[in-house]
């Protein structure tokens, strides 16, 4: 594989490709983009410990099949904005819609891996006149991911780094030290078996130069934080009791038969919390990033189910 290189003094984020880059502002920040192609809005959300560059092989699939393909740094990430707060999903989730606004169109289907899955349901229910389709991957509804994390012992010790993320300031410095060789190790230990495409040493060094970018390390860990902190709090107790209200556009759910993160059996029965078509879809062999790891088999997909005027149950 051939690293790409970063544009101009774009850094670490924005690196060549049919895609161009730039900057939008929504709610109160301003997000870096990648993006290509025309028509309907598709826009992608990154998980953790990555960026927009995740998408790079769906950007040119969804592009060539017709739609405006958007990859979005998160607050905190990438070129995005690092605020010292807002990291809270409700929040993360307006800095979403903002964007679609932003770019002048009136809806999104949004894609979401990881983190960017949580946040896509959330968007889903929070604000579904701007959201047409949802798909999401490696992650269960927020309801279904906070009662597995809580009440399933297997689960809970395979989202551990979660609970390890609880800590104060040592997560942080655990990521960035020896130039970020953690990020590196999450994503060779969270993939399936098969070898995978093009996330060998180069691709990895990627994320690992990412990571390093002054405070993203920290602005990573603190959605998790969020998550967990806020479980016996009001506001955390008042998003549980938000997210009862069901998601009511067409869900495509996939999800990686090995992956280690999240259980299949903790993301499967996502579909109580949709009235509407709800595709379940699981790639077996593949791991916790079934986007990377099979890129052309998650792309056709995804491609089939956008494209599809009725999808089914």
């Amino acid at each position: 594989m051939t690293l790409p290189e970063s544009n101009g003094n774009g850094g670490p984020v924005r690196l060549d490709g049919p895609w161009t880059h730039r900057d939008v502002a929504a709610n109160g920040a301003r997000f870096h983009i990648a993006e290509m192609g025309d028509g309907p809005l598709v826009l992608l959300l990154h998980g953790f410990p990555q960026f927009w560059w995740t998408w790079r092989h769906q950007l040119p699939a969804l592009a060539d099949a017709g739609f405006r393909a958007v990859a979005m740094d998160l607050r905190g990430v990438g070129g995005s904005d690092r605020t010292p707060r807002g990291y809270d999903p409700a929040n993360l989730a307006l800095d979403i819609t903002g964007v679609v606004r932003s770019l002048g169109e009136p809806d999104a289907a949004l894609v979401g891996h990881g983190l960017g899955g949580y946040l896509a349901w959330t968007a889903a229910v929070m604000r579904p006149k701007l959201v047409r389709r949802l798909a999401v991957s490696s992650m269960p509804h927020p309801r279904r991911w906070r009662s597995a994390m809580l009440s399933d012992f297997a689960q809970s010790r395979a989202g551990s780094h979660v609970w390890g993320f609880q800590r104060p300031w040592l997560p942080e410095r655990q990521l960035v030290a020896d130039d970020a060789a953690l990020v590196g190790e999450l994503i060779r230990d969270w993939s399936g078996p098969q070898p995978r495409r093009d996330a060998d040493d180069e691709a990895i060094e990627v994320y690992r130069r990412a990571m390093l970018i002054p405070s993203t390390a920290h602005c990573s860990i603190e959605p998790y934080r969020w998550m967990v902190r806020s479980l016996a709090r009001p506001d955390g107790i008042q998003f549980n009791r938000r997210m009862k209200r069901p998601v009511r556009v067409p869900t495509l759910h996939l999800h990686g038969s090995l992956d280690p993160v999240m259980r299949t059996r903790s993301a499967a029965g996502s579909g109580e919390y949709v009235e509407a078509p709800y595709r379940w879809r699981l790639f077996d062999g593949l791991g916790h990033f079934p986007h990377e790891e099979d890129p052309v088999a998650f792309s056709t997909e995804l491609v089939n189910w956008l494209k599809d005027p009725e999808p089914d149950r």
